[in-house]
């Protein structure tokens, strides 16, 4: 998901249309950073995150008709596991590229929209479930406290976040020291701005710290990856 477009385009209002969408969405194109391998994301990325996909299911298992938004939807694979268990789905990313690869894959199932992770299309309190996986480290510091003030906006009362991304540590050895290691080539080949961002959010010290900014309590966390990579489930503060 590229947050370069997220950072740069306002939020759209559902059913908005007319040539100031069209130019929102062809800016959102141009600045796609995943043009280049969208068919190929999941042979390269699938098999480690796919092992963080189903520890998010546990984490929470979802009810036949919950809804369920994956903030940054990628190429829907996230998506297509709520499919199962007959959930209403909704994803949102910037990335044209990523998201015809989700079409692709989800049909009908989902209804997917090319957006802004700081002005989410939706209306207040729609969600049982808001996900983000490995999107919320490579946004500005403001931005992705922005982002994350959206997912609660969105979600229900009663309504859960599920969130997964890199985690500050510690990293135990052999294996965390391999995941880090393997991290950090790509978060650096990733650029410098993104690389940045990255190591902003490794020295607030990740997720549960950018969840106590935005007055979130944590449910259930687990940490794997030899300390590398973290899952919380959070709800809202009561």
């Amino acid at each position: 998901m590229s947050k370069d477009a997220l950072q740069a385009v306002p939020g759209r209002q559902s059913g908005e249309g007319g040539p100031q969408d069209i130019g929102r969405d062809q800016l959102l194109e141009s600045q796609d950073p995943y043009r280049a391998f969208a068919r190929w994301y999941d042979r390269i990325f699938g098999p480690m995150n796919h092992g963080l996909r189903l520890l998010g299911l546990r984490l929470f298992t979802p009810k036949p008709g919950m809804t369920v938004l994956d903030v940054g939807c990628g190429t829907g694979a996230q998506l297509e596991l709520y499919r199962r268990f007959d959930c209403k789905l909704f994803g949102i990313d910037s990335s044209q590229s990523m998201l015809a690869v989700a079409k692709s894959r989800l049909a009908d199932a989902a209804d997917l929209q090319l957006g802004n992770a700081v002005g989410l299309p939706y209306s207040t309190g729609k969600f049982d479930l808001v996900i983000s996986m490995l999107s919320l480290h490579e946004m500005k510091p403001q931005v992705r406290i922005g982002a994350v003030e959206e997912m609660k906006r969105v979600l229900k009362d009663t309504g859960r976040i599920l969130l997964i991304d890199h985690h500050p540590g510690p990293i135990q050895p052999v294996g965390g020291w391999i995941t880090k290691a393997i991290v950090l080539i790509a978060e650096a080949a990733a650029g410098r701005e993104h690389f940045r961002n990255y190591r902003q959010f490794m020295s607030i010290k990740g997720l549960p710290a950018l969840a106590e900014m935005c007055s979130l309590s944590i449910i259930k966390s687990k940490v794997v990856g030899g300390g590398a990579l973290g899952l919380l489930l959070l709800e809202k503060h009561s």
